[in-house]
């Protein structure tokens, strides 16, 4: 008696589990990106596509008041940077071509070129509005 109900419920239980799976919604065929200039909306995307939208007033993931543009430290420089001070240091205690050293030959040569690169430093600084600007 018992076995023929067991039977029966095996038999309906696949076909249960079948009606229940419906077909999954196909994946979409194409995601657009679309830079958007401040004001601008982001349009609508068809049922065939993902529209992902970024703007241009912070293209960077740091907000702008965190962000540190100051010098950076020289422990958290490249040992790249790192050997061209060093380089450009011992220039100048060796007095070396362009360096503008009273010590060693050719030391004098680089006092128009340090005016000048000096010169430039302060024009940028003008431009930029930095408070630090003579």
């Amino acid at each position: 008696m018992l076995r023929p109900i067991l039977f029966a419920m095996l038999m309906t239980t696949p076909g249960l589990a079948a009606a229940q799976s419906a077909p999954a919604a196909d994946p979409p065929q194409r995601i657009r990106s679309v830079t958007l200039t401040p004001g601008q909306a982001c349009p609508k995307g068809s049922d065939d596509e993902i529209v992902v939208c970024s703007t241009l007033d912070q293209p960077y993931r740091i907000p702008k008041g965190l962000r540190d543009t100051g010098p950076i430290a020289a422990k958290n420089q490249s040992w790249i940077n790192r050997a061209a001070t060093a380089d450009q240091v011992s220039r100048v205690a060796g007095g070396l071509p362009d360096t503008c050293s009273p010590i060693g030959s050719s030391g004098g040569t680089g006092c128009a070129l340090q005016a000048n690169q000096q010169w430039a430093a302060e024009q940028r600084a003008k431009r930029s509005g930095s408070p630090n600007a003579p």
